[in-house]
């Protein structure tokens, strides 16, 4: 792989700085699980040396795509649970969701 684990944290890091992660009271340090997170897309990037640059790009997009989705459902559980308001953001992306039919 071309970059490192730790070059790969300071880059989660830069990131951060424009969207902050809210960490909440996990009982975890924030910087070791930048450090799993890292590591193990470090190794995930390593396992793919083999494949094709398309392949390469295709499985990176699916793998985005499926944490971005993860994170929006995980968002509105909390929102809910909370009985917090949605951002528009996400009411916007959703009512586009309850019409399927809608233009972009």
């Amino acid at each position: 792989m071309s970059i490192t684990p730790q070059e790969l944290e300071q880059l989660m890091q830069e990131v951060e700085q424009e969207d902050p992660i809210d960490f909440a009271d996990l009982p975890f340090d924030e910087q070791d699980l930048r450090g799993i997170v890292a590591k193990h897309l470090c190794e995930m990037a390593d396992a793919m040396e083999s494949f094709s640059d398309e392949d390469r790009r295709l499985t990176l997009l699916a793998v985005a795509a499926k944490l971005v989705l993860e994170n929006l459902v995980l968002h509105v559980q909390l929102l809910r649970r909370h009985g917090l308001p949605l951002n528009e953001q996400t009411e916007a992306l959703l009512a586009r969701l309850r019409k399927p039919d809608a233009p972009d």
